[in-house]
């Protein structure tokens, strides 16, 4: 039987990338330095048969139409080229979060899909090869394949942007608090919004100094330095929301409430609490602090009335096979 199943993460960019110079081969502007979530997670069941007439897709138990079922389609295609075989698939997929709210489902569900299609087909593929063929799918979802702490390089061609792990997920205890302000889908995506990244005027200054500060994240990661780590984080969600607000046509994905727990934070650092936020391309916001500090931030959201709940996550291994099937 040709069939697999593969569990992913999420991730949280800490340097993020905004806007392709590659669209078809899905080549980032800049590299970007990410964590994956152990709690926002997808699992994915793909079966390949001759028995069936066309792919198949099912997302939380609703059959998926439209630009989500040919972005799949079109990814099984690559992965059937690769074994040169025309076997229809049937995929089932289950996210244990929201998607489209900012909280890269899409990262999650095309690393499930990629290691559970090339798993059932018996493709084999090293650690590099598999996030080189994720990211054709979606480019954060190659920071998904490997474990913990990941870097996404650049490059300049297709063998050349990939992904790999610099710290394993034991290697530092901090958590990604992920707080809900809504379930509401975001109205434009994040593939049509980084198109507009080019008009906007701060782009070339953000792009001089792109490399200094991944250089400079890691180092915080190494040395576990949590203040500086946390301040230069923020200001990289803030300096994106510019790239986002500058452009035209402008992008803003924040809510009211979004904008009023940012400013909590804010006031929880002047009463000496160590937190610090980031964000994806939604309404929801990630807070990030020490596992010593988690309940203790716990209470001090659990006051918040717009908050719908909380995620706690820690660093976590990247996409694995599994042998709990959906189906």
């Amino acid at each position: 039987m040709l069939k697999a199943t593969a569990s992913a993460p999420s991730n949280i960019a800490f340097i993020k990338y905004w806007g392709k110079k590659n669209e078809e081969l899905r080549l980032p502007l800049n590299g970007s330095v990410s964590m994956n979530l152990s709690n926002l997670q997808t699992v994915t069941t793909v079966e390949f048969s001759s028995e069936f007439k066309k792919d198949t897709l099912t997302i939380n138990k609703k059959i998926a139409t439209g630009d989500s079922l040919i972005k799949v389609i079109n990814h099984l295609d690559r992965i059937r080229q690769i074994k040169k075989v025309n076997l229809k698939a049937k995929a089932v997929s289950e996210n244990n979060f929201p998607e489209s709210t900012g909280l890269s489902s899409s990262a999650s569900g095309f690393a499930a899909l990629t290691l559970a299609s090339v798993s059932a087909l018996g493709i084999k593929l090293t650690e590099k090869e598999l996030t080189i063929l994720t990211r054709l799918a979606s480019g954060s979802a190659c920071r998904s394949i490997p474990d913990g702490f990941v870097e996404w390089f650049e490059g300049f061609d297709h063998s050349s942007s990939y992904a790999q792990s610099f710290f394993a997920p034991t290697y530092w205890e901090i958590s990604d608090i992920v707080a809900i302000i809504s379930l509401k889908k975001k109205s434009v995506s994040t593939s049509l919004g980084q198109r507009s990244v080019f008009t906007s005027p701060f782009l070339e200054t953000r792009l001089k100094r792109i490399k200094g500060r991944i250089d400079l994240v890691k180092k915080t990661i190494e040395t576990r330095d949590f203040v500086k780590f946390g301040e230069l984080v923020e200001s990289e969600a803030l300096e994106m929301m510019a790239l986002m607000v500058t452009s035209k046509p402008s992008l803003f994905y924040l809510y009211p409430e979004t904008v009023t727990l940012m400013r909590n934070i804010w006031e929880l650092r002047k009463r000496s609490v160590p937190v610090y936020f980031t964000f994806n391309t939604g309404q929801n916001l990630h807070l990030l602090c020490q596992k010593k500090d988690v309940e203790l931030l716990r209470g001090e959201l659990g006051k918040n009335k717009e908050i719908k709940e909380l995620i706690v996550n820690y660093p976590a291994h990247g996409a694995k096979v599994t042998n709990q099937h959906l189906f």
